[in-house]
């Protein structure tokens, strides 16, 4: 029998937040009875956000390509739905349930070369895009690539998605941290930047890549384009590759702000030495498909030696799933005005996307007339990274603890907290230690993806709460 001595230590160093002991235990109470309102991940569809109806039809009819030939098809399906699906099947015959070329079907990366021309108006090379299994797969792509000697690091934000910092453990790369400007709308500090570099420098770590989250996760932050532009000069400076998590791209909801892709940013300032990996997935935005686990990894900046030993990991693993690759094209080629479809595409779109713009400013507004609590309202993603301020127990001393010992104690602070959290509401968020944060502060990361009225019955039972830990402590 293997023991626990037996397993790899990496993976024993790796840890993932949003699916952490709150979550399990959230999935007991729930199995006795008790209501849970999850905020912990997002993953729309299981928290009632209905799949793109135009999305579904389509996967329907090449799961079961039988239905383009019976008789009343046209009743059932909308002319232009079976038309993609035939249009799908011609460029893949084989069907869904074959491998494909393990870049991914190529008529599909012709399609998200176009989105990106599209969506910036500079021209992209299919033959630098491949297809994978969501964003996340295309990240552990970059880091199998890059991470060459022990000393390699990333520098990635703080508070950052536990992807990235479980991913380097996995790695046995190194990690490099980097502090988010609060105060500023989390935007990217360049002297913080120039600071973290040279920290990791001095601590003998060999950074080789920034991992950059725009719209952020798990701040809600939209980055601007002067913001951006400051990332790729430090990148330049350094050598660094850059990793653009591009997937809440959609999901921009603050007021005269708009998500300007790396790419794009990139292409205008004329440069060329900067290797840039951006990704997009099916997950997010306003479609919500996470469980067919799509999307794209598009590369920039890269010789034709280096791509073939991409193209070599991605044959290694065969292909990325095929439904992932259908709707991922499904996304980047959406109907289109005078299609059938179009009218109802759009009104399930714009209805998604202006519900979860209301149910931001709700949560943002709602939190912040809590005393001791403090939010930026999202302007972007699907979060919010919330600050709250609890007093110290009677005897704590966290200003005499070396830096190890403050931060196991601060951890064990948020985590009671949302444990509290969850038994007494029902509540299921994650402790802000989770993502990182700076040392003297607590937060916790909220989605505000549950119906609205599960939104306002949280604020409402947070307020109660909050006020009744808080006083705890102090009694």
């Amino acid at each position: 029998m293997v023991k626990l001595s037996d397993v790899n230590s990496k993976l024993l160093k790796a840890h993932y937040a949003v699916r952490g002991k709150i979550v399990i235990r959230a999935t007991q109470l729930e199995g006795q009875g008790k209501k849970i309102i999850y905020c912990n991940i997002g993953n729309p569809q299981a928290l009632k956000q209905k799949p793109l109806t135009f999305v579904r039809q389509v996967l329907s009819l090449l799961e079961y390509p039988a239905l383009l030939d019976q008789p009343g098809a046209e009743k059932l399906f909308p002319a232009d739905a079976l038309k993609r699906a035939r249009l799908i099947l011609s460029h893949n015959p084989s069907g869904t349930g074959a491998y494909t070329q393990s870049a991914g079907i190529p008529f599909i990366r012709k399609a998200v070369a176009e989105f990106i021309h599209k969506r910036d108006g500079i021209q992209a090379d299919m033959n630098r895009i491949l297809l994978t299994d969501g964003a996340s797969k295309g990240v552990q792509a970059v880091f199998t690539l890059l991470t060459n000697k022990e000393n390699d690091g990333y520098m990635i934000p703080i508070p950052q998605y536990p992807l990235y910092s479980a991913t380097i453990e996995l790695y046995g790369a190194r990690q490099v941290n980097y502090f988010l400007d609060e105060a500023n709308n989390w935007q990217l500090n360049e002297s913080e930047l120039n600071a973290s570099y040279e920290a990791g420098r001095k601590s003998g770590v060999n950074p080789v890549a920034i991992a950059v989250i725009n719209p952020g996760n798990p701040t809600g932050a939209v980055l601007s384009w002067e913001n951006i532009e400051m990332i790729i000069r430090f990148a330049r400076k350094h050598k660094l590759a850059i990793l653009a998590d591009e997937v809440y791209q959609e999901n921009v909801y603050g007021k005269g702000l708009k998500f300007h892709s790396f790419a794009k940013v990139m292409h205008d300032m004329g440069e060329t030495e900067v290797t840039l990996f951006s990704f997009h997935s099916v997950s997010k935005g306003f479609l919500g498909e996470c469980g067919h686990r799509g999307g794209y990894l598009e590369i920039r900046n890269m010789s034709d030696d280096v791509y073939a030993e991409m193209i070599k990991l991605q044959s290694i693993g065969l292909c990325s799933n095929v439904d992932g690759q259908i709707v991922t094209y499904l996304m980047v080629a959406p109907p289109v005005p005078g299609d059938e479809s179009y009218e109802l595409y759009a009104k399930e779109r714009g209805g998604i996307l202006d519900d979860l713009k209301e149910k931001a400013e709700i949560l943002g507004k709602g939190l912040n007339e809590i005393e001791g609590m403090q939010t930026n309202i999202p302007q972007g993603a699907m979060y919010a990274f919330v600050k709250f301020d609890l007093p110290h127990p009677p005897g704590a001393a966290p200003e005499k603890m070396d830096e190890k010992a403050r931060e196991a104690y601060e951890a064990q602070r948020d985590n009671d907290y949302c444990m509290a959290l969850l038994e007494e509401t029902g509540i299921c968020v994650v402790p802000g230690s989770g993502f990182g944060q700076r040392p003297g502060t607590l937060h916790f990361r909220t989605t505000f993806l549950p119906p609205k009225e599960d939104i306002k019955a949280l604020v409402d039972s947070m307020k109660k709460f909050h006020a009744s830990y808080v006083a705890k402590l102090k009694a």
